[in-house]
């Protein structure tokens, strides 16, 4: 006899495992300038340190999302879990940059099995529309309270203990969700899901891995350089050999032919410039407060709540008013207040006051992310039947860190460009050459010259709010571009209802497969 399922356990148990993925990307963040100093990393090794990560994970999370509909996504949540506890713990012993960072790429593996496997629960889980937004919205502040308890944690660690303390911290979370898992969360499958498209696999990741080593060597090598020039182009060849392959196969990895229904493109877009605005803003705002501000890592920490806390409760109350005014007007409005909060970001000087300014300008920014997150990953779950929430789930998860991994290079990169010309321009003669190259390949090296000259410190500000400015007006504008994106795009609150789901394929041990009837709804 099959045992019940307690769905309130079920949500609790899938939302600590997505903050135990989100945990790791803002503790390592605020650990950089300690890594740093400790590893001797500059700006490029750090960009690889949080990359590794980003980049295995959206390489793999839409094979991952269709292996753990195909197997079972119980086993597969289990399994991710115990291999990220595993790679995290020996993370923690790494003794240079390069090992931490091969150590960063297998936690991306373990991640890229997890994120799937949660939405596709969720979805078998909450088959009514309405209950299901709101398991979507305690989803997304997940996210939210992974970027509060982040910062904060891993300040806390880092002024009693050593950098390795933030790996060491994310071990148990890991495990006691866990045990949550084989305790509480049903078994479920579709035997109907094709067998993986290694051919499309193989190339997204090379076009993946090609794009975002190009953008992170590219401040190094030159944007104009043949090597940089070169990298792009392939990058680029790459993707339209990844779109040939997966038209032409059977069963392809991804189906390039949902991009044609608005509510998954537009969406998928919508989530892409979201996480591309936050993941470049978590990079460069823990260097602001420690290097700039000169904040502990608990005080800089301490410092990101209001944006995490704005992210918690605008994802709750997307999940909610998406079903209401509209996924076309929340996803928006969303965008449209991102990008002026990076707007007003970029107009900011190195003493502006945190209560006053910053504060406000993280609350702006952390509704806008959240009014964007909810809605529009419902949006892109409402294509697919919950029998295949993984497809669906894999490309949410996939959009999420393709945004995030591409806001790392691309805004850290504008960073590094700017801040290490700027950084030449106001020490030109006043340092030894190896000592400028140094300041300028990274802004721990800059920060340590500087408590022993002034005017380096000051040099080091202003480089940095130069290219802090630089970086902002970047994700700005394209905030701004995807509001504009989103309002053309995206359904509005009285669009036809979706045609009846076919009938999902589905066996689970504990559950029937819910019917279309009950699943389906009128798309908003």
């Amino acid at each position: 006899m099959s045992r019940p399922v307690h769905r309130p356990l079920v949500l609790v148990t899938v939302c600590l495992a997505t903050l135990s993925i989100n945990l790791d990307t803002t503790i390592v963040n605020v650990a950089l300038p300690e890594l740093a100093t400790s590893l001797d990393a500059g700006t490029r090794e750090l960009l690889w340190i949080v990359d590794g990560y980003n980049l295995a994970f959206a390489a793999l999370v839409l094979a991952m999302g269709s292996l753990s509909d195909r197997f079972g996504r119980r086993p597969a949540l289990v399994l991710g879990l115990l291999g990220f506890a595993i790679a995290t713990g020996v993370a923690a012993l790494a003794s240079t940059a390069g090992q931490l960072v091969a150590l960063r790429f297998a936690m991306g593996v373990c991640a890229a099995l997890i994120f799937p496997t949660t939405l596709s629960i969720i979805a078998n889980t909450f088959p009514d529309r309405r209950e299901r937004a709101a398991a979507l919205g305690a989803w997304g502040a997940s996210t939210g309270l992974g970027v509060a308890l982040g910062p904060v944690s891993g300040g806390w660690l880092l002024e009693h203990f050593t950098w390795h303390s933030v790996f060491w911290a994310l071990v148990p979370v890991a495990l006691v969700a866990t045990a949550m898992t084989l305790a509480f969360v049903p078994e479920s499958r579709d035997p109907a899901v094709p067998r993986l498209d290694l051919p499309g696999l193989a190339v997204s990741v090379a076009a993946l891995g090609l794009l975002t080593h190009t953008i992170i060597e590219g401040p190094d090598r030159g944007w104009s350089s043949a090597a940089t020039l070169a990298g792009f182009a392939g990058a680029l060849a790459l993707i339209s050999l990844f779109v040939r392959i997966e038209r032409r196969v059977e069963h392809p990895m991804l189906d390039v032919t949902l991009f044609a229904d608005p509510r998954f493109s537009a969406a998928s877009g919508a989530v892409t410039v979201a996480f591309f605005a936050l993941f470049g803003f978590i990079f460069l705002i823990t260097q602001y407060f420690q290097f700039v501000r000169d904040y502990s890592p608990l005080g800089a920490g301490a410092r990101t709540i209001p944006v995490a806390l704005a992210i918690a409760v605008a994802s709750a109350l997307g999940g909610v008013l998406a079903p209401r005014l509209g996924t076309k007007a929340v996803v928006s409005t969303g965008l449209a207040m991102l990008g002026a909060s990076f707007l007003w970001i970029s107009r900011s000087g190195v003493d502006v006051d945190y209560a006053t300014v910053i504060v406000p300008q993280m609350v702006l920014m952390g509704i806008g992310l959240g009014l964007v997150s909810t809605p529009a990953t419902e949006s892109i779950l409402q294509v697919l039947p919950p029998a295949r929430a993984g497809v669906g789930s894999a490309v949410n998860d996939a959009t999420r860190e393709l945004g995030g991994t591409l806001g790392v290079a691309v805004i850290g990169s504008i960073f590094s460009s700017v801040y290490a010309d700027r950084l030449a321009e106001l020490l030109a003669g006043s340092l030894p050459s190896g000592q400028l190259e140094a300041a300028q390949d990274g802004v721990a090296v800059a920060s340590a010259i500087g408590d022993r000259v002034p005017a380096v410190q000051d040099a080091l500000a202003t480089a940095f709010m130069d290219g802090l400015a630089v970086g902002c007006t970047v994700i700005g504008v394209l905030c701004l571009l995807g509001a504009l994106g989103a309002l053309l795009a995206l359904p509005g609150r009285r669009s036809p209802r979706l045609d009846a789901w076919p009938t999902p394929q589905s066996t689970s041990s504990t559950t029937a497969p819910p019917s279309p009837q009950s699943a389906s709804a009128p798309t908003r």
